[in-house]
């Protein structure tokens, strides 16, 4: 597992299970740096299934992503759900800006990957047209399962 900071000592007595003694603080700080943050940016029907993603038959919680941040800048991972309108795209490009490196981004659902139903003007034809995309998740509305 190696060490957990400059402060801690690992212990261990051949094949036999060993123990850390360190900070909780350090421990807990090292917990952190591994865990992805999210960020949900939530537009439209959509966000049914992906809260679903936190009560308890799916349990988000065990990934350690249950607690989503409410500022972008503290965040890892950029959830974006639902239709994205041509007015709300620089509005969801500036909250990508702000999130530290490295970022990551979810297309959650049919709407924001490819604009969905609405074949119209008012209608963003998916969001990797103002910012990279990593994962795509299909569907009207997606299964929390696909997610998870």
């Amino acid at each position: 597992m190696g060490e957990v900071s400059n402060k801690s000592t690992i212990v261990l007595d051949g094949d036999q299970p060993g123990f850390v003694t360190t900070r909780f603080e350090d421990l807990l700080n090292w917990s952190k740096k591994y865990s992805l943050f999210q960020y949900p940016f939530v537009t439209a029907c959509c966000a049914m299934e992906f809260m679903a993603m936190a009560c308890p038959r799916f349990d988000m919680a065990r990934f350690g992503a249950e607690a989503p941040r409410f500022t972008p800048r503290q965040a890892d991972l950029l959830w974006v759900v639902g239709t994205i309108s041509q007015r709300q795209a620089p509005i969801l490009k500036r909250v990508y800006d702000q999130m530290a490196e490295p970022k990551y981004v979810i297309a959650f659902g049919t709407c924001a990957s490819c604009g969905g139903f609405y074949d119209n003007y008012a209608t963003l034809a998916g969001i990797d047209k103002i910012m990279p995309v990593d994962i795509y998740i299909p569907g009207c509305p997606p299964r929390p399962e696909g997610a998870l």
